[in-house]
């Protein structure tokens, strides 16, 4: 990357948690002319509660740079996969499908584009030979209920710098850490 390391967030205290969840009504259905007015709704509805941190799981929907643009930085996402591998909304099928032996499960901060943003955690997770789609899922979900409130907490204390795809927590190049119930090797 250029231009060195980069905070997440520019001075001032962490953020705050206890923000409401929030969701403007349906979602729009992929290429609605509704999209805009949408995510108008929901990014005033974050700004009246200031929320600083946007956080996404099971929210399978592409946000557009404009909404982006008022969290730079700011915006997790949870996957089940260790990306760059099996982006997209079926990568549990598709893991199993390929014949992998280990998956696991990323947290990265979002871009414009599916699953693509830089990699802020991962952790991986070994694929049984009985596996189905549901066990592995449930296997996956395990470690993203211990991993996504961990990469949100260093995100909020500011333990988190960017430079170029990299993030580094507290300057140490990979943020991995054991996490009960990945049994990866």
């Amino acid at each position: 990357g250029g231009g060195g390391a980069r905070q997440p967030r520019a001075g001032g205290a962490p953020p705050r948690a206890g923000a409401p969840a929030s969701a403007p009504g349906p979602r729009p259905r992929a290429g609605g002319d509704d999209r805009d007015a949408w995510e108008a709704r929901l990014r005033a509805d974050l700004h009246a509660h200031d929320v600083e941190v946007v956080v996404l799981a099971g929210f399978m929907r592409i946000l557009s740079g404009a909404f982006l643009h008022g969290w730079p930085d700011r915006v997790l996402n949870v996957h089940p996969s260790l990306l760059p591998a099996f982006r997209g909304a079926h990568a549990v099928r598709d893991a199993l499908a390929y014949g992998v032996s280990v998956t696991g499960v990323t947290v990265h901060l979002v871009d414009e584009e599916v699953d693509h943003g830089p990699i802020v955690a991962q952790v991986p997770v070994a694929v049984h030979a009985d596996d189905t789609e549901s066990s592995l899922h449930a296997r996956l979900q395990a470690v993203e209920h211990e991993l996504l409130p961990r990469c949100v907490r260093w995100l909020c204390r500011g333990e988190l710098a960017i430079d170029g795809r990299r993030v580094l927590r507290s300057g140490v190049a990979s943020a991995w850490e054991p996490i009960a119930g990945s049994d990866a090797p």
